[in-house]
């Protein structure tokens, strides 16, 4: 019997099963703004611990600033060439992160 690997999206196995049942009751949350608490306490999704702005948006920074550098600096020809790959994948990645939550 081989067993997948664990993944971020798998359900929780530290619950127990009154745990586990006591979950599938819980209520909807209503329609709110993000900033507004949960009614319930809630588990948070392990996507949402993986997608947070800060980290992404850092490396985003990183990838825009060494694309100008590639771009600016006069030795090597290969830096030049993938400078602009660089800077657009920077700057969509930018784009695509903003949106995430903090």
């Amino acid at each position: 019997m081989s067993r997948k690997p664990h993944s971020p999206f798998d359900p929780d196995r530290s619950l127990t099963e009154e745990e586990r049942a006591a979950e599938k009751t819980l209520p909807r949350p209503d329609w709110g703004s993000p900033e507004e608490r949960p009614k319930v306490d809630y588990r948070i999704h392990p996507a949402s611990r993986i997608f947070v702005r800060g980290p992404w948006e850092m490396a985003a920074s990183i990838l825009i600033g060494l694309g100008v550098v590639m771009l600016m600096q006069p030795f090597f020809m290969w830096a030049y060439t993938w400078s602009f790959l660089v800077l657009l994948v920077g700057t969509v990645m930018f784009l695509v992160v903003s949106h995430f939550p903090e």
